[in-house]
């Protein structure tokens, strides 16, 4: 058996869907948020701080900062097709921080992009096997996608 836990970050981050037949087509942006679901078993070392934990949360929390928060956060993500819209941030300047992805920046590509970043570096140094089990991103209090291998 089985245990899974969640851990999740928010950022302000901006995107557009160029080829979007609505309003997502524009420049505009969102509070994500983005969650690792981490599933294994639990450290059985005895008298160690992460006995009983499948992995530490705030081990979770440096990973998610490091590689989506720190990355994303008051950013704009723009796909590398989307030369209209590459052109017009060039303009504000270097200052501007800028994510340029090999995909449209939809919620659904954003939960696969942050699962394959965030996946090498979830792994035990206790013995207990765990992986990450999914990864979650919310665009709108409505709307969220997931990814998971």
């Amino acid at each position: 058996m089985t245990t899974r836990i969640r851990r999740w970050v928010e950022t302000d981050t901006g995107h557009r869907v160029p080829n979007h037949n609505s309003k997502c087509r524009n420049f505009h942006g969102h509070r994500y948020r983005w969650e690792a679901e981490i599933e294994g078993d639990l450290v059985s070392l005895k008298g160690i701080s992460e006995e009983g934990m499948v992995m530490d949360f705030s081990e979770v929390s440096r990973i998610l900062n490091e590689q989506i928060h720190d990355v994303v956060d008051h950013s704009f993500i723009v796909f590398e097709g989307d030369d209209e819209a590459i052109r017009a941030l060039s303009e504000i300047g270097d200052e501007h921080r800028t994510v340029i992805v090999p995909f449209v920046p939809t919620a659904e590509n954003l939960a696969k992009w942050a699962f394959d970043r965030v996946d090498p570096h979830i792994k035990s140094s206790y013995g207990n096997s765990i992986t990450l089990h999914a990864f979650h991103v919310r665009e709108t209090p409505k709307s969220w996608a997931s990814w998971r291998p």
